[in-house]
């Protein structure tokens, strides 16, 4: 109960500045992530949670299913074969060039082995919607740069999950099977098509009569279905929620756009409360654990692997600089780097829980940096755009083409 008398007061207060927030750097993430902190066990004591507490895991997978369902909505099947190119290119090049860069930073700065290092850098390479969805739902922002995040951060979770768990035995920690890996991903995928598209055509026939509320659960009820069926089968959860997202925008444009003002908001919920929950984990004894080169190792994420890797992946690409910084610096951490450090932090590998402290760091780094810089980068766009609408409107016409001598009259418009 206390937990959730501390949640409402602090959406409460986030409420009540979100004013502010939505124009400066003042980000409400992180009055989550430090109201967290300082009521969390190693503080004052209001919210005793351990990383091994089944709450931090469960909400923060609720948390990740939930945006990358309602983030999966935004790209249908059409839209993706339309626009796939720089996604793939962030995906193929971009995301295995970040996990390189970091690997190496691992074993030169903090001594870890390759294994160890590898194991780290798998963590910490997915971006993570949740904090993605900061930049990509501000329309100031080109469509290509939010389609180019959105996409990336949507698949990437999944992708990252069968070499973490490798990497897991890799470094010490518990086996696993190939074909089971592959097995829960394929089912994860297919739960995620099956479902919206057997909804979708049952909704569909004339013997089935709804109402305009219940019409409004569908896309509820096809959620609730993929987490039930993935929970019970051990489909793979996160590839399921944005499968269905997609899905759901291919074949039923309606059922999207009935879940989307709903969606919006629960995810938001949910993702305030998981940054409230990882706040609580971090105490003064977890970060004083972790040496200045730990802290310098978290910095070079932010300025230098993701940012390089991603210049690197869109070198030919066409994008104007601005662009490509913009995705280069938006490769944020969160769930679901949290959900896999917890998972290094349970293998019983010798160095997991230095591991799980290096990520925690690194984090908290991230959410810091990339919820505060949304603001400031989107009004930059939004004052380019209106600078180029100036301009144009201010620029002389052109003199209309004429052939044959003055005064002949215009020449006579020719096909192309």
């Amino acid at each position: 109960m206390e937990l959730l008398l501390v949640f409402a007061l602090v959406l409460l207060a986030a409420i009540l500045i979100s004013g502010y927030a939505h124009r400066t750097v003042l980000s409400t993430t992180v009055l989550f992530l430090v109201a967290g902190f300082l009521l969390g066990d190693g503080m004052l004591g209001v919210i005793p949670l351990t990383p091994t507490d089944p709450t931090v895991t469960i909400v923060s997978s609720l948390a990740l299913f939930i945006v990358l369902f309602t983030d999966g909505q935004e790209v249908g099947l059409r839209d993706l074969r339309a626009a796939w190119r720089l996604p793939g290119r962030a995906l193929l090049l971009g995301m295995p060039i970040t996990f390189g860069i970091t690997t190496v930073l691992g074993v030169w700065m903090l001594g870890f082995s390759w294994p160890e290092a590898l194991l780290v850098a798998a963590v910490l390479a997915p971006t993570d919607p949740v904090f993605a969805s900061a930049i990509v739902g501000r329309q100031e922002i080109p469509y290509r740069v939010r389609h180019l995040l959105g996409v990336e951060s949507g698949l990437n979770d999944g992708l990252a999950l069968p070499v973490v768990l490798f990497l897991i035995a890799a470094s010490g920690g518990p086996d696993v099977e190939p074909m089971v890996l592959a097995w829960e991903l394929g089912l994860g995928v297919a739960v995620g098509i099956v479902v919206p598209v057997v909804v979708s055509w049952l909704v569909r026939l004339r013997v089935f009569a709804r109402t305009p509320l219940y019409a409004a659960l569908t896309p509820i009820a096809v959620a609730l279905i993929v987490l039930g069926i993935c929970t019970t089968t051990e489909a793979n959860l996160y590839l399921a929620a944005y499968a269905a997202g997609m899905t759901i925008a291919t074949v039923s444009p309606e059922m999207r756009n009935a879940f989307h003002a709903f969606g919006g908001q629960v995810s938001e919920l949910f993702k305030l409360l998981a940054i409230l929950l990882f706040g609580a984990l971090i105490s003064p004894a977890l970060l004083a654990d972790v040496p200045w080169t730990g802290y310098l190792f978290a910095l070079l994420l932010l300025v230098f692997a993701r940012p390089v890797a991603v210049e690197l992946s869109l070198v030919g690409s066409g994008l104007p600089w601005e662009e490509k910084l913009t995705a280069a610096w938006f490769g944020p951490k969160g769930f679901a780097s949290v959900l896999y450090g917890l998972f290094v932090l349970a293998s019983g590998a010798p160095s997991a829980e230095f591991m799980f402290h290096v990520i925690v760091v690194a984090i908290v780094f991230s959410i810091v940096a990339h919820s505060s810089t949304d603001v400031p980068i989107a009004a930059w766009f939004a004052r380019k755009e209106a600078e180029d609408r100036d301009r144009a409107r201010s620029a002389p016409a052109a003199p209309a083409p004429t052939s044959g001598p003055p005064g002949a009259g215009p020449a006579e418009p020719t096909e192309t």
